[in-house]
Order: structure tokens, then sequence, then C-alpha cells
């Protein structure tokens, strides 16, 4: 089973190069926004759970957020692999998600990371703000999703390069250009 973990700062391009990686290798997305809207919806135990917590504007808590992500793991059945979106942003998520996989028989193939400077960065999110009017696509919000997202996710770069997992990506040039580059390192695995 080949599964991915795609990170990328905000506005790095992880939407599109995911949905790319999952029409080439047929993976499912796991989205750990979409499956705590789904959970919700379908107002399962996990669902009611979170939404009491976020509903006071906290963080939905690792196990819960693991469960769900179980949860969806089990319930596919002979996937070629999953592609992991949001998900791990903590040492502690990467090591969660790493017993829970181990539990399945499987493990993270690859953390692929999407290199985008900051300033090519922010000129994009402005850019996407103007075109679908996204009020979180300010100047003060971009920088401190940028801020949040290096200072989460730092960590969990060095965790999976222990593993020799991690492979960073230059995130500039065409969306082709860079799914080579994607394509090509996960040939290597």
């Amino acid at each position: 089973m080949l599964n991915i973990v795609l990170f990328g700062p905000p506005g790095s391009g992880k939407g599109t190069q995911a949905e790319n990686i999952i029409g080439k290798y047929g993976l499912k997305h796991l989205s750990t926004g979409d499956l705590l809207r789904a959970e919700i919806a379908g107002q399962t135990e996990l669902g009611m759970k979170a939404k009491k917590i976020m509903d006071k504007g906290e963080l939905v808590p690792d196990e819960i957020v693991v469960g769900m992500i179980e949860k969806r793991i089990v319930s596919e059945k002979d996937p070629e692999g999953f592609i992991f979106d949001g998900f791990p942003r903590t040492v502690k998520q990467a090591r969660a998600l790493d017993e829970m996989l181990a539990s399945q028989n499987t493990s993270i193939s690859l953390m692929i990371s999407l290199d985008v400077d900051r300033e090519e960065l922010i000129n994009r999110l402005i850019k996407r703000g103007k075109d679908q009017g996204r009020s979180d696509d300010n100047l003060e919000t971009i920088e401190n999703r940028i801020r949040v997202y290096e200072e989460q996710t730092t960590p969990v770069m060095n965790y999976y390069e222990q593993q020799g997992k991690a492979r960073k990506i230059n995130g500039i040039g065409s969306i082709e250009e860079i799914f080579i580059h994607i394509v090509n390192v996960m040939n290597e695995k």
C-alpha cells in the first residue's frame, strides 16, 4: 500500500497536486477537515464529540481525529493507499498515525513537502483571495497561517526525515513540472 503525507504551506499547491497524485496512483484522499465535516453531518458518535468541542472553539483532540482516520481506512476495501492532507500536524499526531497504520499492517511510505518561498506564497494567496473572494486570504491572515504552518510542521518534517521518508519538492513552476518532480520521487519508493 502506498501511503503519502502531503505537506506544504497555504498556497503551495497541495490541493492541486493531491488531485494529480490521486488520479495517477488511485489513492484515497484523507483530509481531516472533510472527515470532521462528514462525521458531524452523519451524526456519528465521533462526530458529535468533535462538534461539542468545535462549538466551544477548541481544537479536536488527536485521539478523535486519529479515530476518524482509522474508521475511514478500515472501511475502504482493498485500497491502493492513502494520501494524508492536513494531517499529521504535530509529532504526537505523526506517532499516533504510525501506530494506527501499524495496527493495519501498513505504514507511511513517503512524506512530500512542497517548498515555496514566503513571497511567492503571499502573492499566490492574495491573488486567490481576489479571484475567489476568500476573506481568509488577506495579508495579515496569510502571514499568520504561514507562520503557524512553519512552527507546527518543521518538527513533523524532522520526524519523517529521521525515518528516511521526507522529500522536499520545489513548489515553484508549472503544475505539470511540479507533478513530474513528485512522480519521480514517488517512483523511487
